[in-house]
C-alpha cells in the first residue's frame, strides 16, 4: 500500500489515512462520539424493526469527518472498530461506484461500506445535514403502498407530531396547522441507483425534511443526530397514522 500524507483532523491533530494512527477516530470513552453513538442508534432502531435483516443504515458527519455504519451486517451488533471513516472533502461527489478517500477502514474481513454512502452524502451536501438516518420502516413501506401508485408525494395536515419535524430537515419546525409533505420516489435494484432520482427529489420538494422510496423505506436528515432521529421518530409516527387514516378513509389533509 502507498504511503498516504498525514491530514490534520480537528481535535485531534496529524494522522496517516489507513494507518494504524487512525484507529484514534474510533476509540473514545464518550457515549456521542459517533463511533460509539451509531452502534447504540443502530441498536435502538432495531429495535423498532427500522434495521432488522441487515438492512437500513445511518451515517454522522462530525465538522470535516464522516462516521458510515457498515453495510450487510447484523446492525444491533456493530460496534465501534466496524466503523469507516471518511474525510467530508472527497476527492469527487460519491456517486454510484465512484472511488472513495478514507481516512480509517475496519480490520474486521468481509465488512464493506454502506450502500447508502451516496445518498448520505446528498443529504449533507444538499441541505447542510449533521446526519442522515435511512430505514425500512413497515409503517414507510405500507404506506407508500396505499397512496395511489402514481402519487409523487405523501401529504398530511393538522397532526400534533408535524411540530416535530423542520422544513427541509434542517430549517425552522413545522406548525401543527402546516401541511407536511415528503416526497416519494421509485426503488431501484441497487440501494445506491437512488442517489440521482433523491437527489431530484430534493431539488423539487426543498422544503421536505426526508424522502420515501416506495416498496423499501425512507431516508430521513437532521442538522444533528438528536434533530435526525427526533424527526426519524415524528414521521414513522405519522406515517404509521396516515396508514391507519386511509384505511378508514379518513383525509390525510384538513379541509380547514
Amino acid at each position: 500500500m502507498v504511503s498516504q500524507a498525514p491530514v490534520h483532523i480537528e481535535g485531534i491533530g496529524s494522522i496517516v489515512p489507513l494507518s494504524e494512527e487512525a484507529e484514534v477516530l474510533v476509540r473514545s470513552d464518550d457515549p456521542e462520539h459517533p463511533a460509539n453513538l451509531i452502534p447504540q442508534l443502530c441498536r435502538e432502531f432495531y429495535q423498532l424493526g427500522w434495521v432488522t435483516g441487515t438492512g437500513g443504515g445511518i451515517s454522522v458527519r462530525s465538522k470535516d469527518i464522516v462516521y458510515l455504519a457498515p453495510s450487510g451486517v447484523q446492525k444491533e451488533r456493530i460496534l465501534p472498530e466496524h466503523m469507516f471513516v471518511l474525510p467530508f472533502a472527497q476527492s469527487s461527489v460519491p456517486k454510484p461506484g465512484s472511488q472513495r478517500d478514507f481516512l480509517r477502514l475496519p480490520s474486521k474481513k468481509g465488512l464493506s461500506e454502506s450502500q447508502c454512502t451516496p445518498l448520505f452524502w446528498n443529504a449533507f451536501t444538499l441541505r447542510s445535514a449533521g446526519a442522515c438516518i435511512h430505514t425500512h420502516s413497515q409503517h414507510a413501506v405500507l404506506l407508500t403502498l396505499l397512496l395511489p401508485r402514481d402519487a409523487k408525494s405523501f401529504r398530511i395536515s393538522h397532526q400534533e407530531m408535524i411540530k416535530g419535524v423542520r422544513l427541509g430537515g434542517t430549517g425552522k419546525t413545522l406548525a401543527y396547522y402546516n401541511t407536511l409533505e415528503v416526497p416519494i420516489i421509485e426503488n431501484t435494484a441497487r440501494e445506491e441507483d437512488l442517489t440521482d432520482s433523491m437527489a431530484k427529489a430534493m431539488d423539487e420538494f426543498p422544503d421536505a425534511a426526508a424522502i420515501l422510496v416506495r416498496r423499501h423505506g425512507v431516508y430521513v436528515w437532521g442538522s444533528t443526530w438528536e434533530s435526525a432521529k427526533t424527526q426519524a421518530e415524528c414521521l414513522d409516527y405519522l406515517f404509521e397514522m396516515a396508514t391507519k387514516m386511509l384505511q378508514a378513509k379518513i383525509p390525510l389533509v384538513d379541509a380547514e
